[in-house]
């Protein structure tokens, strides 16, 4: 089995492996509301809601996502992460809005508390896994570079705060008997979450209409500096687009233009390659070649040169405004 089917069974389990907890971190929170009574304590419960369903819809992303390039989809399938994100997304900005309904009709009409001292002890139970949970499924996102997967822990680490943040309201609460406060706790929830799924909204938006990462370029462009040889000797139009996991990187490449064609295009495809490496990036390099029209003189150093025009002045590096900016004509 290869290493990338190894990675994508990994992302699979891990997607298992949220949706089981939600389930358990759902029941939880939802017990935590039937004893207590508490408005803030039911928005948490519905928050879970959401965390389980987007949960199932990041494990058909996964799998989705790890087909191979077909006829139909050339760049692979990657992109499907996004739309998981987008949607968890949407799905967060619902759950704020019935949250917030739910906190506004507490306020007006009240509430009536029960069991709150059991209800918080069971809903900090469940906020003790969800923290555990978004930790793990943050890190292995990352590690995998699965964007379903790391959305999904941002959102249940937003959850495990949020529940933090309910216990201690609620806490207030109970020490001062002012319960007005839990309402107002749940519609801090709900205005909290109704930011993570903008926010989630935006940049997943943003990957799917291909927007640049300033990000990446920085990385992919740190790397050639690290590996480059004497002969790249400049490059331009560098860009960026993710698919999931994958990264694609279009850049024009300048080489002596003493060489022949198959050292030239052979020297800038290992190069590519060597820069993916070295950054730690998955995903490929699509190169064009320019002859470097001994323009470049100044920063050449080829002792053999005999077209030269100007002495070596500098090996500059490469910086990122000349490296996304088009060549000389």
């Amino acid at each position: 089995m290869s290493a990338e089917q190894l990675e994508q069974r990994s992302r699979v389990r891990i997607a298992l492996v949220s949706i089981t907890a939600g389930i358990a971190v759902l029941g939880l929170k939802y017990l935590s509301y039937v004893l207590s009574g508490s408005v803030a304590l039911k928005s948490d419960a519905i928050e879970s809601v959401v965390n389980v369903v987007a949960a199932v819809f990041a494990l058909g992303a996964v799998i989705f996502a790890g087909k191979p390039a077909d006829k139909d989809h050339p760049y692979g399938h990657g992109k499907i992460e996004h739309f998981s994100a987008a949607f968890e997304g949407g799905l967060i900005s619902l759950a704020a809005v019935f949250i917030l309904l739910e906190a506004a009709k507490g306020l007006i009409y009240g509430v009536e508390l029960k069991d709150l001292g059991r209800g918080l002890m069971v809903n900090l139970l469940a906020g003790a896994i969800n923290g555990l949970l978004g930790w793990f499924l943050l890190t292995q996102g990352r590690k995998t570079r699965s964007r379903a997967l790391e959305a999904d822990g941002h959102h249940i680490l937003s959850d495990f705060w949020t529940t933090v943040g309910i216990a201690s309201g609620l806490l207030a609460v109970k020490l001062t008997g002012l319960k007005w406060l839990d309402p107002v706790m749940a519609m801090a929830v709900g205005l909290l979450l109704a930011r993570t799924g903008f926010r989630l909204v935006k940049e997943s938006s943003q990957a799917l209409l291909d927007m640049e990462d300033p990000e990446v370029l920085e990385k992919v462009l740190a790397a050639m500096n690290r590996v480059r040889t004497w002969d790249i000797i400049a490059v331009h139009e560098m860009r960026t687009f993710r698919s999931g996991r994958y990264t694609h990187v279009d850049v024009h490449m300048v080489v002596p233009e003493f060489y022949p064609v198959r050292q030239a295009h052979d020297l800038c495809e290992d190069f590519g390659k060597r820069v993916l490496e070295e950054a730690g990036i998955e995903g490929e390099v699509h190169t064009h070649v320019d002859p470097c029209g001994r323009l470049y003189c100044g920063r050449c150093p080829a002792e053999s040169c005999a077209i030269r025009q100007a002495p070596l002045a500098a090996d500059a590096a490469f910086v990122l405004d000349e490296a996304t900016a088009a060549g000389p004509a």
